[in-house]
């Protein structure tokens, strides 16, 4: 009701003020513009001292946010959790298997007979193989032989390596399987092996070359390389030399006849002076159709 008291007032002045300005004989027109601005002038003082909100004029530039423009708001990122680097110790021990140096799979051996089982091996790990290593047994038959032996020598990675151990074949015919692996300092078996032969009582049974040998003599400029070749009975053995530098073996090499089993030594010479690590093998073409051997030497 007092807002109404108000209007009705501003009402009367306004009416007041354009009768007074009403045209007449004596005195001179006043502008209507400058009569209704000062009429403006005093609604707006009124209602501004009664608390009543100013009307903004219509000419008046404002600055509100538009509908389509999207607001920008900071949003912290989540943290992460932190994963710590994958260690490669799985690369740390591994090895390859390369051959059978020694009594291939199902040689025949005389029952109760020893023989020396040779493997050859290459490190493939990060980590070197030290006489905290071991090969062990780890199942089947152990042939008599031990359940733990330590490695001699330290293999880097990348070498090779021969590694044997001496057995003795069971007093009984059949086929025998013995499986070893070797262990780390840790205790961990990281890979396996195998030793497999036929026992044959009388002796007898398909021929084959059951070792072989490797020695080298000489130096640098003229190395000589003898290989002693074990057969297990009676028969002729073919063969061939092996070089690390690649080269081929085209002699003519004499067959080695054997009335019985037994060992029988052949020869090579290496004429050379280039520097660095070298090795000679022996290839037995029959009956085995397997490498065996490895003569290691050096030039300085």
């Amino acid at each position: 009701m007092k807002k109404n008291h108000i209007v009705l007032a501003i009402a009367v002045i306004i009416g007041a003020m354009l009768a007074c300005n009403l045209p007449s004989n004596n005195s001179s027109p006043q502008n209507p513009d400058a009569v209704l601005t000062a009429a403006a002038l005093t609604v707006q003082a009124q209602l501004a001292a009664n608390n009543t909100p100013t009307v903004i004029p219509a000419n008046t530039a404002t600055s509100a946010p538009s509908a389509n423009t999207p607001t920008s708001t900071s949003v912290p990122l989540p943290t992460l959790p932190t994963i710590p680097a994958a260690t490669a110790t799985s690369n740390c021990d591994n090895a390859l298997f390369i051959t059978d140096v020694t009594y291939p799979d199902n040689t025949i051996v005389t029952a109760g007979s020893t023989f020396t089982k040779t493997w050859r091996l290459q490190n493939t790990g990060s980590c070197s193989w030290t006489p905290s290593y071991s090969l062990v047994f780890v199942s089947n038959n152990i042939m008599n032989g031990p359940t733990v032996q330590a490695l001699s020598g330290n293999v880097n990675p990348g070498q090779t390596v021969d590694i044997s151990v001496n057995l003795q074949a069971p007093s009984s015919n059949g086929t025998y399987r013995g499986d070893w692996g070797l262990r780390n300092g840790s205790g961990v078996i990281f890979t396996h092996f195998y030793v497999q032969i036929k026992v044959n009582s009388g002796g007898g049974g398909a021929f084959a070359v059951t070792s072989v040998n490797m020695s080298v003599s000489g130096s640098c400029g003229s190395f000589h390389i003898t290989a002693n070749i074990t057969t297990n009975a009676a028969g002729t053995v073919t063969y061939h030399w092996i070089r690390s530098d690649g080269a081929i073996d085209t002699a003519s090499h004499s067959p080695l006849v054997y009335s019985s089993a037994g060992t029988q030594s052949v020869s090579t010479d290496w004429f050379t002076t280039n520097p660095g690590a070298k090795w000679m093998d022996i290839y037995i073409d029959a009956p085995n159709h397997q490498q065996f051997g490895r003569a290691n030497f050096s030039c300085p």
